[in-house]
């Protein structure tokens, strides 16, 4: 039910992109767009998985320490396997066979812009391109985030679907239907803005209020006591401190406090008068 809901969104807006950026000719844009970014999501994910794949054995036994397979399941897996690659390629080559000979693409031109917004809307909101973005911010070492890429990642891309959903729909107010603008201003914008306020931005907003209790440490405090967080041994560029005035990470620190009030270097108690 969740990806059935996932697509509509992204059809949606997709519709939403080819009223405001496609001639009236090419308003089927939308469709094939969808199909060739489903191909891509698809590819990337198989490939993700075939990296992320440690066990490459093709067999299936009885118990993880014994030896002994199992033959039905072994074959189920086998078949499985081969499967997949078969389907991986076959998809490949119909999609390089598509644009190659450009059969049935005859009204298919979308701009760069186009493109560009259709693909940023639809990477934020299929999985495996969403799943990949926490990654991307701990590349990036954003200070602000304060080691907490996990949770701001999803608060991220939701707001900006949201607010793409949001500036489309406003262009389009004066020329489409309001039957099409009502569906889009509840699929795209009621609906997800509420999904963020009770899931991803809860989570968030609540570990927030637990570390905004300790006062991040200025850069000489950092450098006085080391720069070194306790609890992961890496350097810190950014930390939060404690009333025992002890540096951790902040996400370290909110990591700590899940399992015990007490300060992870000299376990006194955490109070706060």
């Amino acid at each position: 039910m969740k990806n059935i809901s996932l697509m509509v969104n992204q059809l949606v807006f997709l519709v939403l992109a080819d009223k405001v950026l496609v001639p009236p000719q090419q308003r089927m844009t939308c469709l094939y767009s969808l199909m060739f970014y489903n191909v891509i999501a698809y590819c990337v994910g198989y490939i993700k998985e075939l990296v992320e794949k440690e066990d490459w054995t093709p067999y299936v036994t009885l118990t993880e320490r014994s030896r002994i397979k199992h033959l039905a399941m072994s074959a189920t897996k086998i078949v499985l396997e081969w499967t997949k690659a078969v389907t991986f390629a076959v998809t490949v080559t119909f999609m390089l066979l598509v644009f190659g000979l450009e059969q049935g693409l005859q009204n298919y031109k979308p701009s760069t812009m186009y493109t560009i917004i259709t693909w940023g809307y639809y990477s934020a909101t299929e999985k495996v391109f969403v799943d990949m973005f926490p990654g991307i911010l701990n590349f990036l070492q954003l200070e602000a985030l304060e080691n907490l890429e996990a949770l701001y990642a999803p608060v991220i891309l939701r707001l900006l679907t949201i607010s793409m959903s949001t500036l489309f729909t406003v262009i389009l107010l004066p020329t489409a239907t309001w039957r099409f603008l009502l569906v889009a201003i509840y699929l795209n914008i009621f609906l997800r803005t509420k999904e963020l306020v009770k899931n991803s931005g809860a989570v968030l907003w609540a570990e927030r209020q637990i570390l905004n209790r300790y006062r991040k440490a200025t850069p000489e405090e950092i450098e006085k006591f080391d720069d070194v967080c306790p609890v992961c041994l890496f350097t810190m560029i950014k930390a939060r401190i404690t009333p025992c005035h002890h540096l951790f990470h902040a996400d370290c620190l909110r990591q700590c406090l899940k399992t015990s009030d007490k300060c992870p270097m000299c376990k006194r108690e955490l109070k706060f008068d």
